[in-house]
């Protein structure tokens, strides 16, 4: 019996990633479907610890791009070995909100930083657990923002940057999206919630058997 998938939810802030991931969870649930959902960074006690120091910590205002990407790595790394790896070895889905294409697109393409040493450093932080599928909520920037600024919470360090650092991890998406298109599906992020949940259920049903098989739709 072929295993539950490793689903991993990509995009921009304010495109609507983190409300798939959780809809997608409770589809899951209805369908008797034994699943694990969970967030990058974070996760584990170490990756939220991390997370809060990305996000909120009140010295972080000047934390280096290589500082950045490495904090990443060391809450994936966690996360891999003490959550995905066994959750999918128990025979659960997987659902992640984040994974290491975000740190192709936030610290390479946005960040600018060097796209090789990023490649090898999400190799070793991941080893051989690579998602199975990988959904990018597409939406351009000024609708992210909008959707940011109904949201009645602190903004976070990664929500404050300038609209050209949107812009670039738009197109560093698109771009992922292109050079591998038989993992990752570009979705319009830019529609009604449920529409876009029904696809993205569809397009599960339609590249794992396992799963059209539980669906009560």
């Amino acid at each position: 019996m072929p295993r539950l998938p490793f689903i991993t939810f990509e995009g921009s802030e304010g495109s609507g990633k983190s409300t798939q991931a959780e809809r997608l969870a409770a589809h899951l649930q209805r369908c008797s479907v034994p699943y694990v959902l969970t967030r990058e960074p974070g996760g584990t006690p170490i990756g939220e610890s991390i997370r809060d120091l990305l996000q909120f910590a009140p010295h972080n205002s000047n934390m280096a791009s290589e500082t950045e990407l490495l904090l990443f790595e060391a809450s994936r790394s966690q996360l891999v070995r003490e959550v995905i790896k066994p959750s999918l070895e128990r025979g659960m889905c997987v659902i992640a909100d984040r994974f290491f294409d975000s740190t192709t697109v936030y610290q390479g393409a946005a960040r600018k930083l060097d796209r090789e040493m990023i490649e090898r450093l999400n190799a070793f932080a991941v080893g051989d657990c690579v998602p199975d599928i990988t959904f990018v909520l597409d939406v351009d920037a000024a609708t992210a923002e909008s959707r940011m600024q109904r949201e009645p919470r602190e903004a976070d360090r990664m929500e404050q940057q300038p609209a050209e650092f949107y812009e670039r991890v738009r197109e560093g998406y698109r771009a992922l999206a292109t050079h591998e298109p038989r993992r990752i599906v570009l979705i319009n992020g830019s529609r009604d919630p449920g529409e876009i949940e029904s696809e993205i259920w569809e397009k599960l049903c339609a590249h794992f058997s396992i799963l059209a098989k539980t669906s009560n739709i």
